[in-house]
């Protein structure tokens, strides 16, 4: 700063030449300068507010810090005591402390070395070898998880690990490390590192076939084995599974993009737009595809890089045809972003129906505003809830890529700019384009959902492939829920969290005898619902029990005493 205004005011320099050598644009030196003149006194190269010359809580602790560290004391160990005498002080600060007065970090120690205090206690290692169904009873907070047992011994879930060839071992084979992963699904567990809060929950360890369920080292270290490959197989297995439950329809899908924001430094992770913080930031692309009538997601891709998101959409196709027999899905929704307009003509070639929304270009907005108010028609939805039930429609042909498509523009239908609608069905009704099109916000829906609830955006590591594969347990749980919502009056549209808050996330006591395992729900409010869906009339045999049944039954309370 000094040499910049000797330059100009010295050396006569001139101010754009100055701004330039020494890194100021040019406003900003002509600012530097009006400051300059109007100082009174010479302090003007001196810091206004100088910091502070001493550390006062550091000053008063380092006696006793130097005390405590002559005898062994660690330098959290020496935090935790300044906290307990009143004179609290963070492990960084106690640490430089140290480095100030000569001490040299001390040498790692066994826990028999260290002063006796509470620790989280160790527990065992899961290993399929050390799993027992003896006679014993305890409780457990994931008793709703034993509702999806049916389903999955009814899908045969099983089968999913070997037809995708997931990696497994003695100690946990692949079936019971798929379903160790898909119990965190299922239970909304926010990042694996949570689960160590749930060790000890004997339930997980026996949802899964296991002795406990895996820590977090193993759960971080095992989806990293699953590549992109795998991954797909283990969809299209999901699908095959799934095939007699008229789960899927095929008649329409809703597609998505949603971009995962990553926190962390890689160079492999590139930069997306993430819609929720309305910027571009390092993040994960991720491709989903919802069925439109089950609501439930049926396909998904995290291995996606940019210049390949116009071509995702042709991938679920052609994904849809090898696992259904050949068949093309009927019906597309999607945004204005998700493929090109050569890509609609291909999609009308291939003979596929589709709704997308065209972006608002100034000559389009120019169009509408200069159309006259007779070229407009209202027409009425049959949506009785719906606030906007008259939108005002124009109706034209348009010609893209080579290829007439039908363009609808749109007032009226609660937003502030006009909407424009494109398909190649030429023949159905506007209102019920409109309507179906407002369908789509179903998918909108279930994103959020599966942010909040399957945690979506809470991203543990820095690889790729690993989102890739939390993302298809994202479409094996989605569709485990839909399937139990199924099953429960009155949650056949409720989203994943209502049913886990109402029905999954309820404690039960779990007795295990020679017989049978028997999983008795804690008094609810919506008990009843889950007594009425016909789970617990008679029990399943477990295959990963060695066929021991599973009753699901009701808590009784305590005995009552005979009477008098």
């Amino acid at each position: 700063m000094y040499e910049a205004l000797r330059a100009y005011f010295v050396e006569g320099r001139k101010p754009k030449d100055v701004a330039r050598d020494f890194g100021y644009s040019v406003g900003s030196f002509h600012v530097l300068c009006h400051h300059f003149r109007r100082q009174s006194e010479p302090l003007f190269f001196l810091s206004p507010r100088p910091g502070p010359r001493s550390q006062p809580k550091k000053s008063a602790a380092r006696d006793m810090i130097v005390d405590l560290r002559k005898r062994n004391y660690s330098v959290y160990e020496i935090s935790e005591a300044l906290r307990e005498s009143h004179r609290p002080l963070s492990p960084t600060a106690v640490r430089e402390v140290l480095k100030q007065e000569g001490f040299a970090p001390l040498p790692r120690r066994l826990d028999e070395e260290r002063p006796g205090y509470p620790r989280p206690t160790i527990e065992p290692v899961a290993d399929l070898r050390s799993f027992s169904l003896e006679s014993r009873s305890f409780s457990t907070r994931g008793g709703g998880l034993f509702l999806f047992v049916p389903d999955l011994i009814r899908l045969e879930i099983d089968k999913l690990a070997a037809a995708a060839h997931l990696p497994g071992s003695k100690m946990i084979p692949a079936p019971h490390a798929l379903r160790s992963c898909l119990a965190l699904k299922l239970w909304s567990i926010e990042r694996k590192s949570h689960i160590m809060a749930l060790v000890a929950d004997e339930g997980l360890g026996l949802f899964a076939g296991l002795n406990v369920i895996p820590k977090k080292s193993y759960l971080s270290e095992y989806s990293s084995r699953i590549h992109h490959t795998r991954t797909i197989q283990l969809l299209a297995a999901w699908h095959e599974l799934l095939s007699g439950t008229n789960l899927f329809t095929g008649e329409s899908f809703n597609l998505d993009f949603h971009s995962v924001p990553y926190y962390g430094e890689d160079p492999t992770v590139q930069r997306h737009f993430v819609s929720a913080r309305s910027r571009r930031q390092p993040s994960i692309l991720i491709f989903l595809a919802q069925d439109a009538e089950s609501r439930a997601f049926c396909y998904s891709n995290a291995d996606l890089r940019k210049g390949e998101e116009s071509e995702e959409i042709f991938r679920f196709i052609s994904f849809w045809q090898r696992t259904h027999d050949g068949q093309l899905p009927e019906h597309l929704v999607f945004d204005s972003r998700l493929t090109t307009y050569a890509n609609l003509a291909r999609l009308d070639d291939m003979g596929i129906s589709f709704i997308t929304l065209r972006r608002r270009s100034a000559a389009i907005m120019k169009e509408i505003v200069t159309l006259a108010r007779s070229a407009w028609r209202v027409v009425e939805l049959d949506i009785p809830t719906r606030k906007y039930q008259t939108p005002s429609v124009y109706q034209q042909t348009v010609q893209l890529a080579g290829r007439d498509f039908r363009q609808l523009y749109i007032q009226d239908l609660g937003h502030d700019e006009p909407t424009v609608l494109l398909t190649n069905q030429r023949r159905v009704p506007d209102k019920h384009l409109i309507t179906r099109y407002a369908q789509r916000m179903i998918i909108e829906n279930a994103l959020s959902d599966a942010v909040r609830f399957f945690h979506m955006d809470a991203l543990s590591s820095s690889v790729g492939l690993r989102v890739d594969f939390d993302m298809a347990l994202l479409v094996v749980a989605s569709c485990l829920y839909r399937l139990l919502a199924k099953r429960m009056r009155g949650y056949s549209d409720a989203q994943a969290r209502q049913i886990f808050r109402d029905i999954v996330d309820t404690p039960a006591d779990i007795r295990i005898t020679d017989r049978e395992v028997e999983v008795s729900f804690h008094r609810r409010s919506h008990l009843p619902i889950i007594l009425a869906s016909g789970l617990t009339e008679r029990p399943v045999p477990v295959p990963w029990w060695n066929g021991r049944p599973l009753r699901l039954t009701t808590y009784q309370g305590p005995p009552k005493p005979p009477d008098s």
